[in-house]
């Protein structure tokens, strides 16, 4: 099996607007950092073999980034219009990880336990719209060798400014773990988003 190594432009542009920030978050085990520069803020965890970075992006980026590839506005405004973290997963363990965005919850403002909406999910809707552009999203079924890493887009259908807690879930070598990044703030959209 190939190495999950990918770089995807847009989730690259992204991380170089993000400086180190100073460290600080209620729970622990995540390191919250936001850009004096941007505000923009970044939620990180690494533990149990499985380390993931959430970085906000804002509605403006998605839409300057699918425009400038000539995307419909309809796949365009579908992302855009979301709750949208540029998703960065690895595997630091030893052994073979797995995860499944469909087994991935967040709780929304209203208390509510939803489903992420999966990159088999976007490419299926964008297919029937005749739009085959695939690789922003994360992608929702990897298998990770040691060492390997993947990057791409996470969306929720929730409103920009919203704060939610995030379950991700992953398995190495069978093994279910499963951790809670609370109080994730979604980016903010501009005044006349």
């Amino acid at each position: 099996m190939r190495p999950l190594r990918r770089r995807s432009t847009v989730l690259g542009y992204v991380l170089l607007a993000l400086a180190a920030g100073p460290l600080s978050a209620s729970d622990p085990e995540v390191a919250l950092q936001t850009d004096p520069d941007t505000g923009l803020r970044s939620w990180q965890y690494e533990g149990k073999g499985f380390g993931i970075e959430l970085i906000q992006v804002p509605p403006d980026f998605i839409r300057a980034s699918y425009a400038a590839r000539g995307l419909p506005s309809e796949v365009t405004e579908a992302v855009a219009q979301r709750c949208v973290f540029g998703t960065i997963v690895r595997n630091l363990s030893e052994r073979s990880l797995k995860y499944r965005v469909a087994d991935w919850r967040y709780i929304n403002p209203a208390g509510e336990e939803r489903p992420i909406k999966t990159k088999s999910e976007w490419l299926k809707e964008w297919h029937a719209m005749g739009v085959r552009f695939s690789w922003s999203i994360l992608a929702d079924d990897p298998t990770f060798a040691p060492g390997d890493w993947i990057q791409g887009f996470t969306t929720m259908a929730e409103p920009h400014g919203s704060r939610l807690d995030l379950t991700v879930v992953w398995t190495i070598e069978g093994t279910r773990y499963e951790k809670t990044i609370r109080s994730l703030e979604c980016a903010a959209a501009p005044s006349d988003d």
